[in-house]
């Protein structure tokens, strides 16, 4: 019996075709332990449709008596994080017309959660960019913004 094999990056077109299934699941599990946490500490959560597919909306919403936060969740074991200059626009452009604080959620293995707001990321030439070191400066813990 022959079984047909579709690449995943055709089912994820916006996607690189770099973008391996395992990455996929690792970051759909930490978008789900936010939703977890926010929802036990009282939040309404959100998962964006098409979280991690495309780039028009952040993947998590989060509402609790007058704060508000959009989530940009990554879990990447890395000396930085980058965000291609069109994608940093987008998070800018939703936090200015939403007037919704646009946090990057930044998940390092056995470290936690690291949050910071998408203008601390430095514009480099082609990308914005934000270095382990800094975001553990500036980053809250995702228990300071309970």
């Amino acid at each position: 019996m022959r079984h047909l094999v579709t690449p995943l990056f055709l089912f994820f077109p916006s996607q690189s075709k770099r973008m391996a299934f395992g990455t996929y699941k690792k970051g759909a599990r930490a978008e789900r332990e936010l939703i977890h946490y926010f929802s036990e500490h009282g939040f309404e959560v959100i998962r964006a449709a098409g979280s991690g597919v495309n780039s028009l909306s952040p993947d998590l919403l989060a509402f609790k008596a007058g704060r508000q936060y959009a989530i940009e969740c990554k879990a990447w074991e890395s000396g930085s994080l980058s965000f291609d200059k069109e994608r940093y626009a987008g998070m800018k452009r939703w936090e200015e017309v939403t007037g919704i604080t646009y946090l990057i959620g930044w998940r390092l293995n056995r470290e936690g959660w690291l949050f910071f707001p998408v203008h601390m990321l430095s514009e480099q030439k082609k990308s914005f960019t934000i270095t382990l070191a800094r975001a553990k400066l500036i980053g809250q813990k995702l228990e300071e913004l309970i």
